[in-house]
């Protein structure tokens, strides 16, 4: 069964029902197309995309277009060929959509007539056919890629074809041998459905093919438990290039509903889409992420979404973490009888792969729930498995999600064939209790934070059930400061969102910086835009060094300013008229964003409503409307630390002082009086130098490139820009990258650079945390690296020839970086052990009690 075959099916029973509504919003009629517009539309595509292509190898067809009432007779057109779809979206950077045809081999592409200005202008770099070929509102393009890179792609792909079968070979255990034997072929005619790609944010995107056999389990599946009928309305929420828009699109053609469509715009209106959807249209199921319901604001969402009265029967939420029960329970109004799923997957088993329906019971009760929404069970198909750190599979206790079935496979970027039944990491980590199963958070969304372990999105569930707030979202800035991003419901003090963080989190929980926003940034998939967030806390940072608005008309003049040049418009144009409307001037969702971020950047606070008045109002309007809120005497950004400090003694003292002191040590530790001078380098980028100024002629390769009154200080510099002192010194091993000159300066010329292996130490285990490098004033040969893994074990090994200075096992794994003592005599590691820092060690283990320091032998 394919995707297109499910469509026809209902189609021959609903010919004359409506199955697509598109609504501008704009105070025009909807247009509407029944079932029989949208197959003979389609067919009619088919036979143009095979007269006009020449189809050779994998059958993938590009589209570029905006959400419309054509677009879903433009995918079945060409699913009906047969040949997968590949969206691609014109609001991308285009570096990342050339990449991704690029990375595919994209031999054909159809371009909305729109939008072609903006194809040529953003791919220029792409070679077609200056002669195409149109079919109604497209234009076909015949792209050619050059041979050589088409070649490395091929090769490239063979290659990790390869050593995927290696891989599969060894892991064998997890897939029976009479599974090994089958394999799924994207070569096969009626095999892929569409390509998309992951969104990278926490690597290189990774393309992903998904066959027929994948997705169609899900449509069947959310068919029976959604209960959908022809009396249905569903709404395209994501984006094509968002594999959930392929559940939205082929779960109402496929049960005769109807699907309702709205331009990419009005969705970051939050009250204009409410009325579209729930008034206007009454939509029926949803599907969204918790950030796209989050917009919409608890009092919207408690009034229209989540009313006594709505429209809405399901609500399914995906995508990111769901929200706790008692952030859900206040969405909810009084006699609401929606149903609401949690739904969970990844793009590389597309689409989802678990689904929970919350009981009504849980929702009315107002017992609270320490525990988050558990993941529910596997949808048709669907082989969910929980492995440990070894990658075994577990009943009871945390590790990591896996994801496959028999038929519930994707191909990964150059994967020609995959075995059936292969499982795929997922990275996200959960723990099994009683044969349930709860999300803990991602991979990535756990840090190491003042010594202890941090999941970061428990800092945005506990922010977010507090009632002042009403969304919020946590980054971990610089993989440094934590900073809470919040949009509160009414006027708060900050001082006070500190003091209820600190009651429900631990103190290395407690954010650095609290800022607060108009509204959370999210992306075109409807999550939150971490890399917005990150350049919004950046610019608040930047505001003291900025220069103040002189008055009214030096913010009119610069208003207009960053209006010109975010829509690129031409720098003669003296003075934009007062009725100028963002969109109607060739703005988009992503250059609104960017204005919105620039203009609270000019006036150092966040414009409550702006974001809205951007999309909707003229210039004249959005200016009266920052007159109006814009207070530039206020400092929006808070800088606080409410990082409870460690208690090394009950002295009273100490805490009504509000500093540490001296603690006494049960044993004595023996060591040099004399301070030593060295230069200590930690985490590849930063520097510490200490008693050096007496030995700085020594130190040719450290003055050179850091100032004497630097060094004689002790002080952490950032070496972003600065030259890297050189290390002098001789290697036995003739792999060694370059000669360095005796002046100690590094060596300048147009040779290509290469790198190859000095030495090698094994530690054991895996290595968690950068190694600490200190070199002496006194002797630069004694350059020592000190490093520690989970094998226990912390050893010094010299950083010329790699040779053991000696190796110690402690009580337990090591997670942090060394460090060294101001002295120079002693190397400490994440509290736990320290040594003399000689070829002679002195272990002394060091233990934290609420009263006292107490040194053990």
């Amino acid at each position: 069964m394919t995707l297109q075959e499910l469509v026809h099916k209902a189609a021959s029973c609903y010919m004359d029902r409506v199955a697509v509504c598109f609504d501008e919003c704009n105070n025009q009629l909807p247009v509407y197309y029944t079932y029989k517009t949208v197959v003979n539309a389609a067919s009619e595509l088919s036979n143009f995309l095979l007269l006009h292509c020449d189809f050779q190898g994998i059958r993938e067809i590009g589209l570029y277009c905006q959400p419309g009432i054509d677009l879903p007779s433009w995918i079945l057109g060409i699913l009906q060929v047969p040949a997968a779809y590949v969206p691609i979206d014109p609001d991308s950077p285009p570096s990342l959509s050339t990449h991704f045809m690029k990375k595919c081999n994209l031999k054909y592409i159809l371009v909305e007539k729109k939008q072609i200005n903006k194809f040529k202008s953003f791919h220029e770099t792409l070679n077609y056919d200056t002669f195409t070929v149109e079919h109604n509102d497209l234009v076909l393009f015949r792209l050619h890629w050059k041979n050589t890179e088409v070649d490395l792609m091929l090769s490239d792909g063979k290659e990790k074809y390869e050593k995927e079968k290696i891989r599969n070979s060894v892991s064998s255990e997890h897939v029976n041998e009479e599974k090994a034997e089958e394999h799924m072929d994207l070569r096969l005619e009626h095999c892929l459905a569409y390509v998309l790609h992951t969104s990278g944010t926490t690597g290189i995107p990774k393309i992903v093919r998904v066959p027929h056999e994948c997705i169609v389990p899900n449509i069947q599946h959310f068919r029976v438990l959604f209960d959908i009928t022809q009396e249905d309305v569903l709404f395209l929420a994501s984006p094509l290039t968002f594999d959930p828009s392929v559940v939205e699109i082929f779960l109402a053609l496929s049960s005769g509903a109807s699907l309702l469509i709205v331009p990419t715009s009005i969705k970051l209106l939050p009250s204009k889409l409410a009325t579209v959807l729930f008034s206007h249209h009454r939509v029926t199921v949803l599907q969204a992420t918790p950030t796209l319901l989050r917009r919409f604001g608890s009092q919207l969402i408690k009034s229209t979404v989540l009313s006594a009265t709505t429209s809405l029967r399901v609500l399914a939420l995906g995508g990111e973490v769901f929200p706790s029960l008692t952030v859900l329970r206040s969405w909810r109004g009084e006699g609401n009888k929606t149903q609401i799923f949690n739904v969970y997957g990844i793009t590389e088993v597309s689409s989802w792969a678990t689904i929970y329906r919350i009981p009504e019971k849980i929702l009315n009760s107002a017992l609270k729930c320490e525990l988050p929404v558990h993941l529910g069970f596997p949808l048709l198909g669907t082989v969910v498995e929980v492995r440990d750190t070894n990658g075994f599979t577990i009943q009871e206790g945390s590790g990591q999600v896996f994801l496959g079935g028999r038929n519930r496979v994707c191909f990964l970027d150059d994967e020609v064939t995959v075995p059936l039944g292969t499982m795929r990491a997922t990275g996200d980590f959960v723990t099994v209790k009683d044969g349930e199963i709860f999300f803990l958070g991602r991979k990535d969304s756990q840090i190491k934070r003042h010594g202890k372990r941090l999941n970061i999105e428990l800092v945005q569930q506990v922010a977010e059930e507090l009632q002042q707030v009403e969304s919020c979202a946590v980054t971990w800035y610089n993989q440094e400061k934590l900073i809470l991003f919040m949009v509160s419901k009414d006027a708060l003090v900050k001082d006070y969102i500190f003091k209820e963080l600190q009651k429900h989190l631990p103190s290395h929980a407690i954010p650095d910086e609290l800022v607060l926003i108009d509204t959370l940034p999210f992306t075109s998939h409807g999550k939150i835009d971490v890399s917005e967030l990150n350049k919004i806390y950046l610019n608040y940072i930047n505001l003291k060094s900025e220069n103040k608005l002189s008055g009214k008309e030096d913010l009119w003049e610069k208003v207009q300013y960053l209006w010109k040049s975010t829509l690129n418009l031409p720098e003669n144009l003296l003075k934009v008229p007062d009725e100028s409307r963002f969109l109607n001037s060739g703005g988009d969702s992503l250059k609104s964003m960017r204005l919105l971020s620039e203009i609270e950047k000019l006036v150092g606070t966040s414009i409550p409503g702006l974001l809205e008045m951007i999309l909707s109002s003229s210039i004249l309007e959005i200016y009266n409307h920052i007159l109006q809120t814009v207070f530039p005497d206020e400092d929006v950004t808070f800088r606080k630390s409410c990082a409870t400090k460690r208690k090394l003694s009950n002295i009273n003292q100490e805490e009504a002082s509000g500093t540490s002191l001296p603690q006494k040590a049960i044993r004595t530790l023996s060591c040099h009086n004399e301070n030593n001078a060295f230069v200590a380098l930690s985490r590849g980028s930063q520097i510490l130098s200490l008693n050096t100024t007496r030995f700085l002629p020594k130190l040719g390769h450290c003055s050179s490139a850091y100032p004497s009154d630097s060094i004689s200080q002790t002080n952490t510099h950032d070496l972003k820009g600065l030259n890297s002192p050189v290390l002098i010194g001789k290697s036995k091993d003739p792999s060694c990258v370059a000669k360095v000159p005796e002046e100690g300066k590094p060596a300048i010329g147009t040779q290509k650079m290469e790198l190859h292996m000095r030495w090698r130490s094994d530690t054991g285990k895996c290595v968690d945390a950068s190694p600490l490098v200190v070199i002496p004033a006194f002797d630069e040969s004694s350059t020592t690296v000190y490093i520690g893994s989970h094998s226990h074990k912390m050893k010094a090994v010299d950083f010329y020839s790699g040779k053991v200075k000696w190796e110690q096992s402690l009580g337990d794994r090591i997670e942090s970086s060394a460090c060294v003592s101001k002295c120079g005599n002693f190397i400490v590691v994440g509290l736990a052990v320290l040594y003399q820092w000689t070829n002679l060690f002195i272990p002394v283990y060091l233990t934290i009690r609420a009263k006292n320091i107490f040194w053990f032998p």
